[in-house]
């Protein structure tokens, strides 16, 4: 596995706007797969059990490998990958009383920055 935090020339970069899931449930998923290669990063996109913000990430990073137009994309690294608030819905809920609580439905954008392989050779 590549090491964490090592970012070099950034090859191709995806982004999604104006997604339906929380900032905070997306970036766990993001802080997971953060180093890795795009290969390994699917394999543990597949495994991982996390209904609503996966299948975004795992979508959103074949965007980013298709994005770099090489035959070896699995050998790019996932150098840098963000998530961002986006805009909150607001909603009222009744509650006892005659009151009213305010529903936050946030909504997140996710941008994914894939590296070139890291000093050509590395060892397992």
């Amino acid at each position: 596995m590549a090491a964490k935090g090592i970012v070099g020339e950034v090859v191709s970069r995806a982004t999604a706007r104006f997604q339906p899931v929380a900032p905070r449930k997306m970036r766990y998923v993001a802080d997971l797969i953060r180093g890795m290669t795009v290969a390994e990063a699917q394999t543990a996109l597949s495994l991982l059990h996390r209904p609503s913000a996966v299948p975004i990430i795992k979508r959103l990073l074949g965007s980013a490998a298709a994005n770099s137009q090489r035959a070896d994309s699995d050998d790019l690294v996932v150098g840098r990958i963000w998530v961002g608030g986006g805009p909150t819905l607001k909603r009222w809920r009744a509650r006892a009383l005659g009151r009213g609580v305010t529903i936050r439905k946030r909504s997140s954008h996710i941008t994914i920055e894939l590296t070139g392989p890291l000093g050509g050779s590395e060892e397992a």
